[in-house]
């Protein structure tokens, strides 16, 4: 496992975030157990970033990864968020105002038997709450001490963009992370998010780098596949590529995430070990440019207006030196 920095920070982070949105859910996620050998596992390869939210299992993952980091949580990037409701009946229980942060990070800390948090994020975009409002009771914990750092998942590029120029300007903590779904299923981070996010040097947590688990699937039988829910031909690049490198479709789908930027960390939330070291391998993978070229033709993603816009007209525009121009 290798490390990168946080945003414009000091902090050291692994290529590879540990997500526990399953866990402590009472059907159908990890037990304690097969979610200590999955932490274990992902911290003896090196990784350090645990992440959760206090929804995830009405509240209960925080309390799984409090109990399974008792004695050790110095070791760890330990990251919650908050937005989201703590009580339907209530409007000033969910949403990033102040009213709702205090509590909601008081709680947190308490369900993971820790005095801070090392990366608090917003958990998407509140459209009724000033940015300001938001930035500066953000800031107003970290100067408390219960907060590290801060980042903001699903929202807009300007949003980022106008959140970090705030702070900026009036010294407060900027966000130095962004979430976001990014897979060869689901590539529109590629639009605006991930370039607003290298310029301004955030860390992006890719969720869902699987699909949600159709990039990692075994081939569906001949004559199996349903006439209304045929095979993706994503999916099936993927498998052809894997098949081609000795991999796993699931380590191809991964290592594409990477292949496009270094901001880029894959999130993810295996629930066995062997879905774990599966997942491990992708980190070693590395794509030739003809297999990558093959996949992402096969999404058929075009960034669309302005981007392919002013890539098409910049020769004119600029002149013929243009294209020896090197960026920095």
């Amino acid at each position: 496992m290798e490390y990168r920095l946080l945003g414009n920070s000091g902090l050291r982070v692994s290529e590879l975030f540990l997500g526990t949105m399953a866990y402590g859910y009472p059907d159908g996620g990890l037990t304690e157990a097969d979610a200590r050998r999955v932490l274990d596992r992902y911290a003896d390869a090196g990784g350090n970033v645990i992440d959760t939210a206090n929804f995830y299992g009405d509240g209960n993952s925080e309390r799984v990864v409090g109990e399974l980091l008792a004695g050790r949580r110095e070791r760890f990037v330990l990251a919650t968020k908050y937005t989201v409701t703590r009580d339907a009946t209530d409007p000033n229980a969910a949403g990033n105002h102040r009213k709702n942060l205090v509590p909601s990070l008081e709680e947190s800390l308490r369900r993971l038997r820790t005095d801070y948090i090392d990366v608090y994020w917003v958990h998407i975009w509140d459209r009724h709450t000033p940015l300001a409002e938001t930035m500066r009771a953000l800031d107003d914990a970290v100067r408390a001490g219960k907060v590290r750092y801060i980042g903001i998942s699903d929202a807009p590029a300007w949003i980022v963009a106008q959140a970090n120029t705030l702070a900026d300007w009036r010294g407060w903590t900027p966000f130095a992370g962004l979430q976001a779904p990014y897979s060869l299923l689901r590539r529109d981070i590629e639009r605006e998010l991930l370039p607003m996010a290298e310029a301004f040097g955030l860390t992006v947590a890719a969720w869902g780098p699987l699909g949600h688990g159709a990039l990692a699937r075994p081939p569906v039988p001949a004559g199996a596949a349903s006439p209304d829910d045929p095979e993706s031909p994503v999916t099936v690049v993927v498998r052809e590529v894997a098949g081609e490198l000795g991999a796993s479709p699931a380590q191809v789908a991964l290592a594409w995430t990477r292949t496009r930027s270094r901001a880029v960390h894959p999130l993810t939330g295996p629930r066995t070990v062997e879905e774990l070291d599966d997942t491990l391998s992708a980190l070693d993978l590395t794509l030739p440019a003809d297999a990558i070229e093959r996949l992402e033709t096969a999404t058929g993603f075009a960034p669309g207006f302005p981007t392919d816009f002013i890539t098409e007209v910049e020769p004119s525009v600029f002149g013929d030196m243009s294209g020896r121009v090197l960026a920095r």
